[in-house]
């Protein structure tokens, strides 16, 4: 689907709602850090496709494909940034070359090191949509409905990466680092706003 006739991406076109000070700061973070998300994950899915097409060639295609998601999703979250003062992050080659170097290095550790890293970055970035979801009910229809358009691509590529990866667990220490370093960036990014998010979100449910 063409991003010009992208759903979610007219709903981007909407201005935000009339909203806080505060959660208007937020919601500009929320873009500016999924957006860096995204392109770290496109650098990721790059390095991962050029060591692969030499070591581990029929899993270009499927990579492929998770790439061309991520570009989708890149753009939808860049596209909805000018109507809400947003702009991409101050970290954005953190992104940018962590992005490259983990894909780069899981591509060349062998075919699971590949699924570890989707499995643990999609599993992270599901749990933080999840959070954002909840903050943005009523005060950015527009953005959430990027959020719940892009997050179906997501759970797949974490269903995928599961079913390479077998039954049982995926834990293991370069897994761990991976979530570890995903939830740093997004920390970075949001200036801290990703955790107020997640006490919203926790405090909802009790």
């Amino acid at each position: 689907m063409s991003a010009a006739a992208d759903p979610a991406l007219d709903a981007a076109a909407k201005p935000a709602a009339d909203v806080a000070d505060r959660d208007r700061l937020t919601i500009t973070r929320i873009l500016r850090v999924n957006h860096a998300g995204e392109y770290g994950a496109i650098r990721i899915y790059g390095a991962q496709i050029a060591v692969a097409r030499r070591l581990w060639p029929d899993l270009v295609p499927r990579l492929e494909e998770m790439r061309g998601d991520e570009i989708r999703h890149c753009g939808l979250f860049r596209g909805a940034m000018p109507t809400r003062g947003s702009r991409p992050c101050r970290v954005m080659q953190l992104w940018s070359l962590g992005g490259f170097v983990m894909g780069f290095a899981t591509a060349l550790a062998g075919r699971r090191s590949i699924w570890i890293c989707t499995a643990a970055v999609e599993a992270a970035v599901h749990r933080h949509l999840g959070d954002q979801l909840h903050f943005l009910a009523g005060k950015d229809d527009g953005v959430g409905a990027i959020i719940r358009d892009i997050n179906v691509e997501e759970i797949d590529h974490l269903r995928t990466a599961e079913a390479q990866l077998g039954p049982g667990p995926a834990q293991g220490r370069l897994y761990a680092a991976i979530a570890a370093i995903t939830d740093l960036l997004i920390w970075l990014s949001t200036w801290g706003d990703s955790v107020r998010m997640a006490r919203a979100l926790a405090a909802a449910r009790l």
